[in-house]
């Protein structure tokens, strides 16, 4: 007998919603339950909006490790706008769960990677992801060459001499990095990097 294939649950609500995630469950549940499909997990992500990344939203980032960890076969929600509306973390999200070999299934959209019309979905997000990674260098790399033509200097700014000169005193003192950034009013990293050239002197 073929093991059941397992489903995780993802349900969200913003605030502003003015719902609450159980209509959304039942309607899934019940889904899973006449494909013969067995519910492992269900993230429940309440009051957060879907336009945040995954930084914010602790239950997508839950689902999002445990899909790498394969401990489901399918993600289901209720509908795409439950997955995200920000385009690229949209993207990025379905890219993933390709990735690391989970389906995903969308009912309101009719979307079930599970069956070959709808694994259409994994190559076209893919394409339109790298898509939008390639535009993002050709901007990065416009403005850079834009500002070497305008004669601007690139990377971090110098520190003054005197500064500069400060910090290997200070060192020499066997004051510590953070001690000396503290006192100069500078970054830490600008220490390590004035301390750095002198031992490679």
């Amino acid at each position: 007998m073929p093991a059941a294939i397992r489903v995780a649950l993802y349900v969200r609500v913003s605030t502003a919603d003015r719902q609450s995630t159980e209509n959304q469950v039942a309607a899934l549940r019940g889904i899973a339950e006449r494909r013969g499909w067995e519910i492992v997990e269900l993230y429940n992500e309440k009051g957060v909006s879907g336009a945040k990344g995954r930084e914010k939203r602790p239950e997508l980032d839950r689902l999002l490790k445990d899909a790498s960890r394969r401990r489901f076969d399918i993600v289901m929600a209720w509908a795409i706008d439950r997955v995200g509306r920000s385009l690229i973390d949209l993207l990025g999200t379905i890219a993933h769960f390709e990735a690391t070999g989970v389906d995903l299934y969308l009912d309101q959209q009719n979307i079930d990677t599970t069956t070959p019309a709808g694994r259409l979905l994994f190559q076209i997000t893919g394409a339109f992801a790298e898509f939008e990674r390639a535009m993002i260098r050709a901007r990065v790399n416009a403005g850079l060459e834009r500002a070497r033509l305008e004669g601007k200097r690139l990377g971090r700014p110098r520190i003054a001499g005197r500064t500069e000169d400060a910090i290997r005193a200070a060192r020499a003192d066997g004051k510590g990095i953070h001690r000396i950034a503290r006192d100069l009013g500078v970054g830490v990293g600008t220490v390590q990097r004035v301390v750095h050239a002198l031992k490679t002197r």
